[in-house]
């Protein structure tokens, strides 16, 4: 990994790098994904299962197209049942973390008469996509159903593809069923957003998608949002490690090298004020970086997106960490309570030692799903309210509406809006 001074310049690099990874730079798929979106919109399931067809090389019709109590057992046949157990306590973690976020409604009643309030209501129908094949994550499938089942969502329904065989990869399967979704549809890509988005026959249309996927994924969710909800448009994973001369580099460099598995788009930064500590995570990441599976990818992510950066204090190391607003960030400090406290912008904050990024990947409970590419200065991780609509509610009596109605004319009339003001006034003519 490259080893720079942090200067406000060098800052200001990196985070123009860091932005091309956003998928706002996916434009060139913008057309081909906007005409399968529109096909899904007119043709319904003749869309579906001709892209099924075509980019799954599976053939489907409305019989089978959703998965079944048999193929549930066959799922469950083939996943060892220790990863199963595993899964179970995962799940336990998970939904634990996310009962403590559940908000209900609320009244206000004042003695003039007037009641004020917000109604807090489930969301009716969630849509979860799930990657197929190699890109399958059981852990994506507990982290966004999980939370929509505790929001009192009523159905989930979750959209991943086939194989040739017209099979779903088995533990995105089991990852379901223990999470608690309602129904499976083999579909998967640009035209399973758009299914769900614009509903068809077979595939009944959701409230809010949510769920990673690939570039053709993140571009339909972006098209039909608007007419459905939508978590993010995800980017690439990254990183980001503040390190003093107490961390264990071999801690640190094992942790930078699990973000930067993910693709070569990954980002692994770590800024540091010891330049002693550089130097050794370089040479363990050099050392173990051949015993890993995915070499290759790792690679090119910390050739293209890999950084040390020196700082002068923790301080400043946090003040570029809120700048970089990364989506994971491990504080290995000898205080990392206290420096905590200096971070405002961080999609998840992992503290200490022995809470590495991939705990909370997989086990933890806090939710993985996570702002990327700068996002955290604005968004939050998925949570219980993704899945929750508030409504307000207003009740006035004439007594306290009268207390008030010239001022609420007044701003009417300023505004140019004389039917706003007529609406007020005729109740005192």
């Amino acid at each position: 990994m490259r080893t720079i001074r942090l200067t406000e310049e060098n800052k200001r690099n990196l985070l123009r790098e860091l932005l091309k990874r956003s998928p706002g730079q996916y434009g060139a798929y913008e057309e081909t994904v906007a005409a399968i979106v529109e096909n899904v919109k007119k043709n319904g399931d003749a869309a579906l299962f001709s892209y099924t067809e075509q980019f799954d090389r599976c053939r489907l019709d409305a019989s089978t197209v959703r998965v079944s109590g048999e193929e549930l057992e066959e799922a469950y046949a083939q996943v060892d049942a220790g990863f199963v157990e595993v899964m179970q306590k995962s799940a336990a973690n998970i939904r634990s973390f996310h009962e403590k976020q559940r908000r209900s409604g609320w009244f206000e009643t004042r003695e003039d008469g007037t009641i004020m309030g917000m109604k807090i209501l489930p969301i009716a129908v969630a849509g979860i996509y799930a990657p197929g094949g190699k890109a399958a994550y059981p852990s994506s499938v507990l982290m966004n159903v999980i939370p929509a089942k505790v929001a009192g969502v009523e159905r989930v329904i979750l959209c991943t593809p086939p194989g040739p065989d017209g099979k779903v990869n088995p533990g995105t399967l089991v990852a379901a069923h223990i999470g608690g979704v309602d129904e499976v549809y083999k579909a998967g890509g640009a035209q399973a957003i758009a299914a769900m988005a614009f509903g068809t026959a077979s595939i009944p249309r959701v409230d809010k998608i949510t769920g990673p996927g690939n570039i053709f994924v993140a571009l339909a969710k972006k098209a039909c949002f608007g007419y459905v909800g939508i978590d993010s448009i995800a980017g690439p994973s990254e990183i980001l490690v503040i390190a003093d001369e107490t961390a264990n580099p071999r801690y640190v460099a094992a942790d930078l090298l699990s973000q930067a598995e993910h693709d070569e788009l990954a980002s692994a930064i770590l800024i540091t004020t010891s330049p002693e500590l550089a130097e050794a995570v370089n040479r363990e990441i050099d050392g173990v970086l051949p015993q890993l599976s995915r070499e290759k990818i790792i690679r090119a992510s910390l050739d293209n997106y890999g950084y040390i950066l020196l700082a002068d204090s923790l301080e400043e190391a946090a003040e570029a960490a809120n700048d970089i607003a990364s989506e994971h960030l491990e504080l290995l400090t000898k205080n990392p309570f206290g420096l905590m406290t200096k971070i405002r912008n961080a999609g998840a904050i992992f503290l200490g030692e022995y809470s590495s990024e991939p705990l909370g990947d997989y086990f933890a409970g806090p939710n993985h799903v996570l702002p990327t590419n700068g996002t955290a200065r604005f968004f939050s991780p998925l949570n219980v309210d993704d899945f929750l609509k508030k409504t307000s509610i207003i009740s006035w009596s004439g007594q306290a509406l009268a207390a008030v109605h010239e001022d609420v004319e007044c701003f009417a009339r300023q505004e140019g809006l004389t039917a706003h003001e007529n609406s007020i006034r005729v109740r005192f003519e």
